[in-house]
C-alpha cells in the first residue's frame, strides 16, 4: 500500500470552491460536503479515482506544505470543459498524548474554512483501489466509517445509474457515532435511501450506544447480527469486499469476520483468498 509521500505532486490544477455545506448539525463533529470545479480540461477524474489536495504552508513540525487525499464523493461531472467533483471533509484535531497539547489537523481545518469562490491547489488524480467488477453477478460487501462513506455514495450511484442491471447483492455497513451524523442517509440528506429500492441493495447502521461519552462504534455487533447472510456471500468466489475509513477499524473487523466463519483461522484463509483475487481491498487513514 502506497504512502502518501510517495504520490507525485508535481503536476497540480486550481480548483473554485462552488460550494461548501455542513451536513452534520451543531453539536456534532464537523463534516462538510465541498464542490468544487476545476477549468482545466486536462484535469479528468472518474467515480473510483481520488484526488489530494495541496497546501503550501509551513507548520509547526519543519513541513514547508501539506498533502492530503480525499475520495470523489459523488460521480463527476463534466460542464462547459470543466469537471465538478465533490468531497467530504471532517474537521479535525488530535490531543497529544504527552503534552495534552491540541492540535488542529492542517488540511482538513484549512478546507472546512474555505468559502464560495476560494481557490485551492488540486493534485492528481490517482487510482482508487476500489473497482466496479465486470461481472454483474458479483457481489460486494461495503465498510465505511465516518468520511468513508464517500467513496461508496459514488460507487452506489455508479453501479446502478451508470453500470445498470447490477444482479449481484451490494451490501452497505456504514459507521458512525450516532444517527445525526451518518451522511446521506439522513433526514437532511437520503441519498442513498433512494437505491432501497433496487432488489440487490441493502445498507446497516453501525452506531456508537454512548456517543456522548465516546464510545466505540459497534461496527463488529453490526456484521455479527448479519452472520448468516454475510457467512454465504462470503462462500461464492465472486464476492469482493472493500473497506474506508479509519485505522482502528481493521482489527474489529478480523475479529467480527472470524466470529462470522467460526475461527481465526477459517477468516484468515478466506481473507488471504481475497487479497490473492485481488477482491479485498481497502482506503485508510
Amino acid at each position: 500500500m502506497a504512502h502518501i509521500a510517495h504520490y507525485d505532486t508535481d503536476l497540480r490544477y486550481q480548483a473554485v470552491v462552488k460550494s461548501t455545506e455542513r451536513v452534520t448539525p451543531p453539536g456534532t463533529d464537523e463534516i462538510r460536503e465541498i464542490i468544487l470545479e476545476v477549468a482545466d480540461s486536462d484535469f479528468k477524474c472518474k467515480v473510483d479515482w481520488s484526488f489530494g489536495v495541496f497546501v503550501d504552508m509551513k507548520g509547526d513540525f519543519g513541513n514547508d506544505y501539506y498533502h492530503r487525499l480525499y475520495s470523489v464523493a459523488d460521480i463527476p461531472e463534466t460542464k462547459d470543459g470543466k469537471t465538478i467533483i465533490t468531497m467530504l471533509v471532517k474537521r479535525c484535531s488530535y490531543i497529544d498524548d504527552f503534552s495534552g497539547e491540541k492540535f488542529y489537523g492542517i488540511v482538513s481545518n484549512y478546507l472546512c474554512d474555505r468559502s464560495e469562490g476560494d481557490i485551492i491547489t488540486l493534485t492528481g488524480p490517482y487510482d482508487l483501489p476500489f473497482k466496479v467488477p465486470e461481472d454483474k453477478t458479483a457481489n460486494m460487501i461495503l465498510i465505511g466509517m465516518g468520511t468513508g462513506i464517500a467513496p461508496f455514495r459514488a460507487f452506489v450511484k455508479h453501479i446502478y445509474k451508470n453500470v445498470g442491471g447490477w444482479q449481484g447483492k451490494v451490501r452497505l455497513f456504514y459507521g458512525a457515532r450516532s444517527g445525526l451524523e451518518l451522511l446521506y442517509l439522513n433526514e437532511k440528506n437520503g441519498d442513498l435511501n433512494q437505491y432501497y429500492d433496487e432488489d440487490t441493495f441493502k445498507a446497516f447502521h453501525a452506531l456508537s450506544p454512548r456517543p456522548e461519552w465516546a464510545d466505540p462504534i459497534a461496527l463488529d455487533q453490526t456484521l455479527e447480527e448479519r452472520a448468516g447472510e454475510i457467512r454465504e456471500l462470503l462462500s461464492h468466489a465472486n464476492t469482493y469486499v472493500y473497506v474506508a475509513g479509519y485505522r482502528k477499524i481493521l482489527n474489529k473487523l478480523d475479529k467480527a469476520f472470524s466470529v462470522i466463519l467460526g475461527s481465526d483461522d477459517k477468516w484468515l484463509t478466506r481473507k488471504a483468498e481475497l487479497l490473492a483475487g485481488n477482491k479485498w481491498a481497502e482506503v485508510i487513514y
